[in-house]
């Protein structure tokens, strides 16, 4: 085992931990980023796009039963038949409702899978922020310790040994 330790450079050590904690400090806002925006797509999800498709499923219900009652109205008319054109109005806001009916149902199965198909993804991050967070600053806190222990040791003024008095050899 070697009398001293061979340290080249205190300065790249101590640049070493200045970069883990730059690292360190990205890292964690992008996985705050990530667990914000999970949240913020669930929450839009849940109410934003869910509102927005019930409000649409409501303006076309009204206009389906403007339509029927205009076309109602020009069956009983005698002096008015049904034309093309209101027939096809009405077909139109039909497909339009059948469409935006199938989106809701679609915005709901998101809802449901939703969670199962995030919650993996998410416990990853969370286990990585845990590392970002603890384990990252634990290595910078060992870092300035080393650098601090290096420093000091650095400082010791070499001890100097006597040189060992040859021996005498016996007397032939």
């Amino acid at each position: 085992m070697p009398d001293h330790a061979r340290v080249t450079s205190l300065e790249a050590i101590e640049d070493f931990r200045a970069k883990l904690i730059v690292y360190r400090d990205k890292a964690g806002r992008v996985l705050d980023e990530i667990n914000d925006e999970v949240t913020r797509t669930r929450l839009r999800l849940q109410t934003d796009w869910r509102a927005a498709c019930e409000a649409d499923i409501r303006r076309r219900q009204r206009e389906l039963e403007q339509r029927q009652q205009e076309l109602f109205s020009a069956q009983i008319s005698v002096m008015e038949n049904p034309t093309y054109v209101q027939q096809d109005a009405l077909r139109k806001v039909r497909q339009g409702l059948r469409d935006a009916e199938a989106k809701l149902q679609l915005i709901k199965q998101w809802e449901r899978a939703y969670d199962q198909r995030v919650e993996t993804p998410t416990r990853q991050v969370e286990k990585l922020r845990h590392i970002v967070g603890k384990d990252l600053g634990m290595a910078v806190a060992n870092l300035a310790e080393t650098v601090k222990t290096l420093n000091a040791y650095a400082e010791m003024s070499p001890v100097t040994t006597a040189p060992k008095p040859a021996e005498s050899e016996p007397p032939a």
